[in-house]
């Protein structure tokens, strides 16, 4: 497809979601987050970093596992940028290669498992056992116990590992740069800025990483240890 063509390309796609409702929903503003649910992510954050702190020494891969602290886990109210991501799905779909669509797919579902995952876990916390101010690993690994869902967490890993995987390999593709690039301002203008921004820290955090396997290959491990130690009744990390 020539420049023009490119050109005439993005304009029919902002005119045809404008005209169809493809705007994203009105009112999602930036909120505080609940403040039982903050303490959460930044226990979980503190623990990332220590699980993970060869990684995050290591310049191949440290962009990529800070991206995680500060887009997925941080502490912070993402609710707007999780509503826009089915509505920008449409949007990229007239831009992405498949692999790529399959990426944002897979990000989303696994948001949405992560989220549900995470509110159980927290209802635990607070209505059973009452957590307020201070959360330590013993209470986090004792409401993972009452949650009894194993089997969903193991799923949870294993998604998180493919997609690191597929995001990885997508990075490494001259067309996703250019993809990206291509519909950022029919993003832009359709006020999808948001989710836009982070899909755009996400491919830049990922490409200085040359050997995306040994990453997933540790996540991998590493999560799926400290899952069995916990349901094993052992809390170190």
């Amino acid at each position: 497809m020539s420049t023009d063509e490119k050109r005439i390309s993005v304009l029919k796609v902002i005119s045809d979601l404008q005209k169809n409702g493809g705007a994203p929903p009105e009112g999602v503003a930036e909120v505080d987050l609940d403040p039982a649910l903050a303490l959460l992510r930044e226990w979980q954050v503190d623990r990332l970093k220590h699980t993970y702190a060869d990684f995050l020494a290591d310049t191949r891969y440290q962009s990529a596992c800070a991206f995680f602290m500060s887009d997925i886990y941080a502490a912070r109210d993402f609710s707007r940028r999780d509503r826009e991501f089915e509505h920008l799905h449409t949007l990229l779909s007239r831009f992405l290669p498949e692999a790529s669509l399959r990426v944002l797919h897979d990000a989303i579902r696994l948001n949405q498992l992560t989220c549900d995952l995470d509110n159980r876990l927290l209802r635990v916390l607070v209505d059973e056992m009452g957590m307020q101010e201070r959360l330590t690993p013993e209470m986090y690994a004792e409401a993972y116990r009452r949650c009894d869902n194993y089997a969903e967490r193991m799923r949870q890993i294993e998604m998180l590992v493919a997609i690191v995987k597929e995001v990885g390999n997508a990075a490494r593709l001259p067309l996703v740069g250019r993809s990206l690039r291509l519909a950022r301002v029919p993003a832009l203008r359709l006020g999808w800025g948001e989710v836009y921004d982070f899909l755009d820290r996400g491919y830049q955090a990922f490409r200085p990483m040359k050997d995306v396997g040994r990453l997933a290959l540790v996540l991998d491990e590493r999560e799926k240890r400290l899952l069995s130690q916990i349901y094993s009744d052992r809390t170190e990390s």
